[in-house]
């Protein structure tokens, strides 16, 4: 087969995040607003050409002031970086179904490379005859890594957000006519 682009089904797809808070839990959370440009050989994935582009502004995390201070220049800074980006450049098959996809990703306009593991899930007929697939990534980034320092010291030791983010992804997709 040759490549062929693929069109994203924004109602059947979520961008998810969860960070430690004050060392004992975690806060989740999701972007609403993205763009994805995928090409690829469906036979061979690991022809694949991705890019995600993020709205920062749709950060919803339940909770509007916590979500405002997000978009502010303490950590995402969306009145000077709006989206964050990801770009692939190598796409290795790791087994059957699971693939390393590495790239550069761009948050607060810092840029990094950063792989992210992906699991195609599947693919088949949807009742109007179109061929969709199914696709799962999840991966980890440091904040500090693209300048997001914003913490606060707790009275018993360690601080109030931890610097790992866990990203995880459940996108569908079918093949443009």
């Amino acid at each position: 087969m040759t490549k062929q682009t693929f069109k994203v089904d924004p109602t059947h797809t979520s961008v998810d995040f969860s960070v430690k808070h004050m060392m004992v839990s975690k806060v989740k959370g999701a972007f609403h607003e993205f763009d994805v440009n995928l090409v690829a050989d469906p036979a061979d994935l690991t022809t694949a050409e991705i890019e995600f582009k993020i709205g920062v502004e749709s950060i919803d995390t339940r909770n509007k002031q916590r979500d405002d201070h997000l978009r502010s220049a303490d950590f995402f800074d969306i009145e000077n970086h709006p989206q964050m980006i990801f770009k692939s450049n190598n796409v290795t098959k790791v087994s059957e179904d699971v693939y390393e996809v590495t790239g550069d990703l761009s948050i607060a306009g810092k840029s990094n490379t950063e792989t992210f593991t992906v699991n195609f899930e599947g693919s088949g007929k949807d009742p109007w005859g179109n061929q969709v697939f199914g696709f799962s990534a999840e991966g980890k980034v440091k904040r500090s890594d693209y300048g997001i320092t914003y913490n606060a010291a707790l009275e018993t030791g360690g601080v109030l957000i931890g610097d790992e983010i866990k990203i995880n992804i459940e996108l569908e997709a079918m093949l443009e006519a």
